[in-house]
């Protein structure tokens, strides 16, 4: 436990951290990959580029500062995090490296502000975050091991189908190259693909699963990824698979992660939204699949928001599931649609999610709500939701990002 001091000096230090916060975290990262390259290679440079991991550690410190003598309210960041550590097999010896650049930064940037007394307490702060993630993250090193067919780090696995979708997104479904089992997996998990790219060194990437548990094979359903900003390339790892990796090649494969999953607390009679932006429909799809295979009688309601018909993945397949006597209920919007898309009935509606369309076509009053997508779809599902009053407890989503970046759309919508 940090002491009565250390958490009035975090307290007290927390404003100035929080107005400061995105500098000292490009100052941490400049500093961490100049000293320390060799951690490099664990970063997604295209997230580096376009500032949205500085904004995401930002947002994890002043959560964590703004929350030092409270930290149960933590306990979804830090199953967040430890899940993504695990997905890259982030080690123990690794934490101090980062605890060390974390301080380097806060002193440079706060100047004279940083005493060695504010230092040592964030270093103490730091050191008790360290240790209840690096015990979350032997646990669930351990239960990935433990699993039937289970395995810690990488594993070869092979390209058995390759199937494009849309114009965009391409299905890989692998199978182990060893021929022996794979463990089951939570739908809206993900897997993580390490690729040693010919011409620059990339870090390894998570995509979701997008098909149901149990099937022999693991699917993930791959966006060809244009530039995050003007200046960026285009996604490395992305453009590889889709251009590059062909039938029987081999990729490295991590075990499955992730905490963005069906509620196991909920009645089986609780009906589920899912909401999918673009390339949002991959974990959506893996769960809604496995609702109507384990639970056919509960009520599911699967939205696809799609440029046109040319970017809408999986139309065929959500149109099957409709087949077999399920309850799922399917809605699809186009906001640029193509000349045909509507007089062809590729769509049912044209436009955005609005608050109307929820409250006309999902039971707001008592369903659990899952959304995935782009970060302006998934504020204004969000702030939706909220006028609806639907409450906390009943939305679910998964966003690379401050978490405050949703939920602050609430405010100024």
């Amino acid at each position: 436990m940090l002491s009565a001091k250390t958490i009035q000096i975090v307290k007290e230090i927390t404003p100035t951290v929080a107005a400061n916060a995105e500098t000292v975290t490009r100052v941490f990262y400049k500093r961490m990959f100049q000293e320390n390259p060799e951690v490099q290679a664990y970063f997604n440079q295209a997230h580096q580029h376009s500032g949205g991991q500085q904004k995401a550690l930002a947002g994890a410190i002043c959560a964590y500062f703004t929350h030092i003598d409270n930290l149960a309210a933590l306990t979804p960041a830090v199953e967040l995090i430890a899940q993504k550590h695990c997905s890259l097999g982030i080690q123990p010896e690794q934490y101090p490296i980062v605890g060390k650049h974390l301080l380097a930064a806060i002193k440079e940037v706060m100047g004279d502000g940083a005493t060695d007394e504010v230092l040592a307490a964030v270093g103490e702060a730091y050191q008790l975050l360290a240790d209840v993630c690096i015990g979350r993250e032997q646990q669930i090193y351990a239960a990935q091991q433990a699993a039937v067919g289970g395995w810690n780090g990488y594993r070869s696995f092979v390209v058995d189908r390759k199937e494009q979708e849309s114009d965009v997104v391409t299905s890989f479904y692998l199978k182990p190259a060893d021929g022996q089992p794979i463990p089951d997996y939570q739908p809206g998990q993900y897997i993580t693909v390490k690729i040693d790219h010919p011409t620059t060194p990339t870090s390894p990437r998570n995509y979701s699963l997008s098909d149901q548990p149990g099937q022999g094979y693991y699917r993930i359903s791959v966006k060809k990824e244009g530039p995050l900003t003007a200046d960026a390339p285009g996604g490395l790892i992305s453009n590889y698979l889709h251009e590059q990796v062909e039938l029987g090649d081999t990729l490295q494969i991590g075990p499955p992660c992730g905490e963005f999953t069906l509620a196991a607390d909920t009645p089986s009679t609780r009906p589920v939204v899912l909401l999918a932006g673009g390339i949002g429909i991959t974990p959506l799809l893996a769960m809604a699949k496995t609702l109507i295979a384990t639970q056919p009688e509960r009520p599911v309601y699967l939205l696809q928001a799609a440029r046109n018909s040319s970017t809408h993945a999986f139309a065929e397949e959500v149109q099957q599931m409709q087949t077999n006597g399920s309850k799922l209920q399917t809605r699809v919007i186009y906001d640029q649609p193509l000349e045909g898309d509507v007089e062809q009935q590729r769509c049912d509606a044209t436009g955005v999610v609005s608050e109307s369309l929820l409250r006309e076509w999902t039971p707001f009053e008592d369903a659990e709500y899952y959304f995935c997508g782009p970060k302006a779809f998934m504020q204004n599902v969000y702030r939706s939701l909220q006028t609806l009053d639907v409450g906390d407890d009943r939305i679910h989503f998964e966003f690379f990002g401050p978490r405050q970046d949703i939920e602050s759309a609430a405010a100024v919508g």
